[in-house]
């Protein structure tokens, strides 16, 4: 692979397995130093032992627990990163859940705010800790993971659903807020993956998550799912030098043309595609519904 992140040093939350271990293989194979961050500690160092095999030398791979959600362990990630590796320039939100799963009435309510604090508020935390380093040098690369929640309704599903969409807002709103600093800010949708996610749903059942959605992932299970490379190839490419200027955008890895993007860098920048936006009675050709 080309080295299009040497000397570049990333943060990567939640990349003990599935979709955030493979976008840390392909940052460390690209040349990048990375921390991995997770709540498991074992499966980390089981991580970190696998991917120093494909280091160079003067390459570092470095892990540490953290749970998003608290404050301080995001302080103390931030803290350690910029001293063990001597700077930051990239953070990919990966870490993220389901949540409890069934009609809002009845799901466990601790559970509910607990999926919003680590969608949300881990990643919301994660940036606010990383910006005053990446305003300090002009430059850094935020990539957050999105989901299907964030452009569709999932019944069943809410804090997930929920927590999506409010990200991806915040993503762009954020985007706004460093325009013009160096700072690029988009958020990825993977796809539909076949990872631990999938087997939270085929577990709870039919009766949990509906049956149209049981029988969806039954059949994504059976197919295989998209791969996880397609999600680790766009991350790699909104971390590179490629996609300097590209900001603000929720980018699907499965259907948009994003490889091809860097040559329209000025037609993105004064459009709003590839945003969330409210679809009025004109754009599917009502005439009754708007003024």
């Amino acid at each position: 692979m080309e080295k299009v992140l040497l000397g570049k040093v990333a943060i990567i939350t939640g990349a003990n397995q599935g979709l955030g271990l493979e976008i840390a293989r392909s940052y460390v194979l690209a040349g990048a130093d990375v921390i991995l961050c997770a709540r498991n500690a074992a499966l980390l160092q089981e991580v970190q032992s696998n991917l120093s095999e494909l280091v160079t030398p003067t390459q570092k791979v470095l892990i540490k627990v953290c749970d998003v959600s608290v404050e301080t362990d995001v302080q103390a990630l931030v803290n350690e990163t910029l001293t063990q590796l001597g700077g930051c320039h990239i953070l990919v939100n990966n870490a993220g859940v389901y949540g409890p799963k069934g009609e809002i009435e009845e799901i466990d309510w601790a559970e509910w705010i607990k999926a919003i604090e680590i969608n949300v508020f881990g990643s919301v935390l994660m940036c606010r800790a990383i910006l005053p380093h990446f305003k300090e040098q002009g430059y850094g690369k935020v990539i957050q993971l999105s989901g299907g929640g964030a452009t569709n309704p999932l019944p069943r599903i809410s804090a997930y659903a929920v927590s999506k969409a409010a990200i991806v807002r915040f993503i762009e709103t954020l985007a706004e807020e460093v325009r013009g600093s160096g700072i690029d800010v988009n958020a990825l949708a993977p796809g539909a993956l076949n990872t631990r996610m999938l087997g939270e749903i085929l577990e709870a059942g039919p009766e949990k998550v509906g049956k149209d959605f049981y029988e969806r992932s039954l059949k994504q299970k059976e197919a295989g799912g998209t791969q996880l490379g397609l999600g680790a190839d766009l991350a790699l490419f909104l971390a590179s030098a490629a996609s300097d200027g590209i900001t603000g955008k929720l980018i699907s890895a499965v259907w948009d043309n994003w490889e091809h993007w860097s040559e329209h860098k000025n037609e993105l920048s004064s459009s709003d595609v590839y945003t969330l936006r409210r679809i009025a009675g004109r754009d599917r050709g009502f005439l009754w519904g708007d003024k």
